[in-house]
């Protein structure tokens, strides 16, 4: 290792080491103030700047809950949303080091080309571009060292944090939100499981031409590196000023990339936000880049949506507590209920008007559920605390990713007949069990995420 790669790592290793400082002031400051429930922007920009000198998985945690609706006060979340993922590359001779350690002292020559500079850097890893023996280009995940021992740190930081929210601020039982963030960020480090998460996603969507998943290279990868196949494509937003067709077709496959899974399989791409889409041709379709954050759910989940759904859309309120119920939400009395649904109404608004709209009338997509968020958190301030079911965090979380795709695509699509489309004629959870239960079998993933509901 140089001298300049030795200080670049140990400078990350002393941001570790000063995370809990920087966080901890900046809780501190909240407690005295009671900030939850009365953030003030000058604290706000604080974290983000203590957070933002942290490239690793703090980093990516506080991403993750700024996308979380009423996780975070607004001014948090707004401040927190500005940290860019972009990390300080491992420089090439690391880079060596590092290949050398997951694939062996010769594995130059499994390549017929390795880009010792990275073409994306992120908050746990960066890519590479390579070219296989055969000429096939690839694009490899490497991880950065000792990730795992930091995120074990830097979740204990986060138990912390929402032990804090939860004794200021009684609307929202965090606990169970710990619980899955811990999960799906450790997680995140098994890159034979997102190789396999991969895989899964090419057999749920097989039939879809407008999505494309990338295969996997089980030779050229560990636990540590993920080698895949290198799809083209441009960015999403270079679509902005598309004709109107073009981004409609774009947004029609990122729906069905998203429903599809979910209602055939219970299973969700819980980060669909900008940076893993990119689009091919000329707005043909998507390439599907990022499979770490992956989530499986009991069938019985899955079915709690449509009954909200169907409840929602027949004005039926025993099939909405069912619903409710199904998820795992406790001792709902009629006025939680009632909160509740002025969330359910937004998230599913679009999908109850049987006509071609916008996801969101009139909404920014960097604000898109953050009006309705605030007035669901101050009722729930006067009745609740409710307890949040660790399944409905990344549920709710990808459900506003998705809005805020939407909306930079500005789409006019008719969601309705999308979502019956994506639920089918014949749609059962007894159905869903055998088909997700083959899959997961099919890819090697049997028993891995689920937890019963209900």
């Amino acid at each position: 290792m140089t001298d300049n790669e030795a200080n670049r790592f140990s400078a990350r290793a002393a941001r570790y080491a000063r995370v809990g400082a920087n966080a901890g002031g900046v809780a501190a400051r909240m407690a005295a103030a009671s900030l939850f429930g009365g953030a003030s922007r000058d604290n706000a920009a604080t974290l983000a700047r203590a957070l933002g000198g942290l490239k690793g998985p703090m980093m990516k945690v506080a991403q993750l809950l700024a996308t979380i609706p009423d996780a975070l006060p607004p001014e948090y979340a707004e401040a927190l949303q500005k940290l860019q993922a972009d990390a300080p590359p491992m420089g090439a001779a690391f880079v060596k080091r590092r290949m050398m350690a997951e694939l062996g002292p010769q594995w130059q020559g499994r390549f017929q080309s390795f880009d010792l500079h990275p073409a994306a850097a992120a908050s746990l890893g960066q890519v590479h571009r390579a070219v296989s023996l055969d000429g096939r280009p690839l694009a490899c995940k490497l991880q950065y060292p000792d990730m795992a021992s930091a995120v074990e740190a830097d979740l204990s930081q986060l138990d912390v944090l929402f032990a804090l929210h939860r004794r200021m601020d009684a609307a929202i039982d965090t606990r169970e939100m710990a619980v899955e963030i811990g999960a799906r960020v450790r997680e995140e480090l098994d890159y034979k499981r997102e190789a396999k998460n991969a895989a899964l996603y090419a057999h749920m969507l097989a039939d879809f031409d407008e999505v494309r998943v990338p295969g996997s290279w089980p030779e050229l990868s560990t636990g540590r590196l993920l080698t895949l196949d290198w799809l083209e494509g441009r960015k999403l937003l270079t679509f902005k000023t598309a004709d109107q067709e073009v981004r409609n077709r774009i947004a029609m496959a990122m729906f069905r990339a998203w429903w599809h899974p979910f209602s055939q399989f219970g299973v969700i791409h819980g980060d669909p936000h900008l940076g893993n889409y990119t689009v091919f041709g000329e707005g043909e379709g998507i390439n599907l880049l990022d499979y770490g954050c992956v989530r499986v759910f009991p069938p019985s989940f899955v079915g709690g949506v449509v009954d909200l759904y169907q409840g929602l859309m027949r004005n039926d309120q025993a099939q909405v507590v069912h619903a409710y119920e199904t998820w795992g939400f406790k001792g709902l009395r009629k006025d939680l209920i009632e909160v509740l649904n002025i969330w359910a109404r937004f998230i599913y608004g679009p999908l109850l008007e049987d006509r071609v709209r916008t996801i969101a009338d009139g909404v920014e997509p960097g604000k898109y559920g953050r009006k309705e968020a605030f007035t669901v958190h101050q009722a729930l301030k006067e009745k609740g605390p409710v307890k949040v079911p660790r399944e409905f965090v990344f549920m709710d979380r990808a459900a506003i990713g998705l809005g805020g795709v939407f909306l930079h695509l500005d789409a006019k699509l008719n969601f309705h007949q999308l979502f019956e489309s994506a639920l089918g004629e014949n749609f059962s959870v007894a159905a869903i069990a055998q088909r997700q239960s083959a899959a997961l079998d099919l890819v090697g993933l049997t028993g891995h995420g689920k937890r019963k509901v209900g």
